[in-house]
């Protein structure tokens, strides 16, 4: 995608501060830490349109971004860091469920894990909820300027093994050098033109 045009709309816990259901969604969501943020601000060429902190767990609200004008990018609170108080942690549950369950809009999660790291219950119940949900997922993994090639193919068969996940539901991602960006872009686009085709046929 050629990203033209890319803003900051809102940001909330529950339905009632959410933007219009007018765009098509994307989620991303991961543990605290993962790159997630860098991801989206790479994908639509801005550096600092979602802000990166060195303190996990930062994020405790939706915030909504908008693209081209056509697009919604939608930045969930991470899950998983140990720091963060219990308090908040219990909210984060509801708020991200709620989300995933009652957009009409969302055509697609991105899920991030970090290709050093063996993904974490939160990561394969995250997934198995979104399948149950018929939720379209792409898991993306994060930070592979961080390892060998030798190190990436013994780390992606974990991951996969792991998540249950096939080849084509995973892409590579690196927020140094780039690679990546086209990678998800094209396939962010390609669940999210199937889903609209499925909506047609159905005359949804």
């Amino acid at each position: 995608m050629n990203v033209t045009n890319a803003e900051f709309v809102t940001s909330g816990t529950r339905p009632a501060h959410y933007p219009p259901a007018e765009l098509p969604e994307v989620a991303f969501a991961g543990r605290s830490n993962v790159g997630k943020s860098s991801l989206i601000n790479v994908l639509v060429n801005r550096k600092g349109l979602v802000r990166t902190s060195s303190t996990p767990g930062r994020t405790q609200l939706i915030n909504f971004f908008r693209v081209n004008g056509s697009l919604m990018l939608v930045d969930l609170p991470g899950y998983g860091f140990a720091k963060v108080p219990l308090a908040v942690k219990k909210e984060w549950g509801p708020m991200v469920e709620t989300y995933l369950s009652t957009r009409p809009n969302l055509g697609c999660v991105v899920l991030i894990v970090d290709i050093r790291r063996v993904p974490t219950e939160e990561d394969q119940l995250m997934l198995q909820w979104l399948r149950a949900y018929d939720i379209p997922a792409l898991v993306v993994v994060t930070k592979c300027d961080k390892v060998s090639k030798n190190e990436r193919a013994r780390q992606a068969a974990v991951i996969i093994r792991t998540l249950g996940l096939a080849r084509d539901e995973m892409a590579f991602f690196s927020a140094l050098s780039k690679e990546g960006r086209d990678e998800v872009w094209a396939r962010i686009e390609a669940i999210l033109a199937a889903g609209q085709e499925e909506q047609e046929e159905s005359g949804e």
